[in-house]
Parts: structure tokens; sequence; C-alpha cells
């Protein structure tokens, strides 16, 4: 049993489940990759205990029955992708491909679904303890008790607007990460989400930034910090993201224009390859540099879109324009060739023709 490794079920809906703040907490902590043997370090319960909560999980089926046989070694699992040799090509070679978008794999993908389903049904009983047990105290005793508490009340304190309790509960030698993630997603008091940031290993988690930039309060001038030194693609999905609110996606939008101007070209063509273009419709009024143009023209193009969106591209520089020109995909759509031989940057010759 201890070798068993515990797996939310993605199918169960959690949250018409009957679990206590207990249950909800240990199942907030499986990610599908920690063994029972290692719950009892990361959730403070004993081995018993544990054992006890995750047959009640079970009985609920909120987790995975354990597999019959011993399952595959863990890189069986994980076969290697097949676009990563492709990154190790000159950015300047071959077809339009994505270089090195950062896509979300569906392993990741299903991880995080599955640790907002978890989370969300420990967050409902760490809510209501808070609000029935510990709100009522007055701010000063909710801070004392935040900085020694253990869980449940420890992620129960996550959920205190008051930004000095929220100090607290990060000075508290307990936290970590999954609290940082609460605080992220529920504390709405910028103050307290700028003391959050003060922690370097917070601030950089991925969990902790998806919450921090869904949070409405979010200050923009935190949102500068974190994110103006990240990949143009980081910034521009961000920007492209409905779920966020759109005071955060314009300012995502404004540091990506910046950082474009600054951007290494590799990284600029990224951007431009991997949406196919339709990031050009944010970067009004920018231009490329001429290794950035090259790197562009040392592609071939396939894609309509690519190549529609690239004609209405007003920066598109005239080398740009006579390549894509020349590729098999325009000769074969008269309606790619007219948008680029309108272009004010086409080629005397190519207007005549």
């Amino acid at each position: 049993m201890n070798d068993w490794t515990p797996k939310p079920n993605p199918s169960a809906a959690l949250a018409k489940l009957p679990l206590t703040p207990e249950e909800g907490f240990v199942l907030s902590r499986l990610d599908g990759a920690t063994p029972v043997k290692h719950l009892t370090a990361l959730t403070g319960f004993p081995p018993e205990r544990i054992q006890a909560i995750l047959a009640r999980l079970l009985e609920h089926g909120a987790v995975l029955p354990a597999p019959t046989s011993a399952p595959p070694p863990r890189t069986a699992a994980h076969p290697p992708r097949t676009a990563e040799p492709a990154e190790a090509e000159p950015p300047g070679a071959g077809a339009e491909e994505p270089l090195t978008e950062e896509r979300e794999t569906p392993e990741e993908a299903t991880a995080d679904a599955m640790e907002d389903a978890s989370t969300e049904v420990a967050a409902g009983n760490w809510r209501q303890l808070f609000e029935r047990t510990l709100h009522p105290l007055p701010a000063d005793e909710r801070a004392s008790r935040a900085r020694a508490a253990e869980d449940p009340e420890l992620s129960a304190f996550c959920f205190d607007p008051v930004p000095a309790v929220i100090q607290c509960v990060l000075e508290n030698t307990r936290v970590g990460l999954a609290h940082a993630r609460l605080i992220a997603r529920h504390h709405h008091n910028p103050v307290g989400l700028e003391a959050l940031c003060g922690r370097a290993a917070f601030a950089s988690d991925a969990g902790v930034r998806r919450w921090l930039v869904r949070n409405p309060q979010l200050p923009s001038g935190l949102f500068r910090r974190l994110w103006s030194g990240r990949r143009l693609m980081e910034q521009y999905k961000v920007a492209l993201d409905r779920d966020i609110p759109e005071g955060t996606r314009r300012t995502a939008r404004e540091v990506m224009r910046t950082r474009f101007n600054t951007a290494p070209a590799e990284e600029r063509v990224e951007l431009i390859l991997n949406t196919e273009g339709r990031v050009l419709a944010s970067l009004v009024g920018l231009a490329v540099d001429g290794k950035t143009a090259s790197l562009l023209c040392g592609r071939t193009y396939r894609s309509p879109m690519l190549i529609q969106n690239l004609a209405r591209w007003s920066a598109a520089p005239p080398v740009l324009i006579a390549h894509l020109l020349k590729q098999e995909a325009v000769r074969r759509q008269p309606q790619l060739r007219m948008l680029l031989q309108r272009h004010p940057n086409a080629p005397a010759d190519a207007r005549r023709g």
C-alpha cells in the first residue's frame, strides 16, 4: 500500500462529495505522482491516518483504485516529444513550424485539472473553517495564530482578507506552494499579493503565476515586475486569455510590445510563427531588425493564415514580401498573391505582375 501512488478521479463530481476538511486537504495534495509513503511528510498526518483518509476517498470515488498489477515504469508513460529534436535546428531553416512554443502537455493539463478540482473541494472546507471559526476573531489574534498554525487551519488563514494576516501566514515555517497558490487565488488585497511575491520561490512557481494573473486585484506594477523578463510567448498567452481580467490583459499587451523591441530575433520569430501571425495585430507600429527579417526569409511558408497575416502587416520588410511571393502556397492561391502585391513594401516588379 505504501508504494501505491493515489490519483484523483477526474470524472468524480468532487464538489458534491461529503468530504471532511482533512479528507479535502489530503485530496488537494494528491498530484498523481506522489506515493503513499511520502504523504506523511507532505501533509503532517501519521501513516495510519493517511491510510484511513485514503480509504474514505476511495469509498467516495474521489480517488482512482490502486492497479492490481505493477504500473509501467514512469519513463514509458512519457515518450519523447517528436517536436523536441526540431529545436536543435537553426531557427532560420525549414518550414514555418513552431520553434519552441511552450505548450502545456496533455499530462500537465490533466494534472492541472485534477489539482484544480481537488483543491476546489478542499478550498470550500477551508473557507468554511475560516468564516465560521477564524474570521470572528480580532485581526491581531488571527495574525498571531497564523504564524504558528498547522493545516487545515493554516490553509484556512489563506482566505483572510487582511494583508497583515497573510504576511504572518508567509512567515509560518510550514507554509508551502499549496498555501501560496491559495493566497494568489483567493486573497484580494494588492498589499497581500505584493507580500506573497516577495518570496522568490513563490513568485516563480507556475501555479502561483497562473492564479495571480486571474486575480482582479493584481497590481499592474507587480505584473510588470514578474512578467517583463519572461518570453514573448508567455506574455502573449496572458494577453489572449479571456479568463484573465481585461486590465491585466491590457498590461500584458503593453509589456509584450515593450519587450518585442528588445527581444532576441529568434524570440520574435518564435512569437510570429507560433501564433500564425495573429500577434501582429497587437504589434502595429513596431518594426523588426535585419536579423529577424533574415530568419523569417529563411523558412518555407505553407500556412495560408500565416501568409495572410504577414501580408496585412504594414511593417513587413520588403525582403519578406518578396520571399513570400515565391512560395508555392502563394502561387496556388491568387488571393494571397494579390494581398502581397498590394503591400506598400512589395517590390515594384511584383506590383506590375
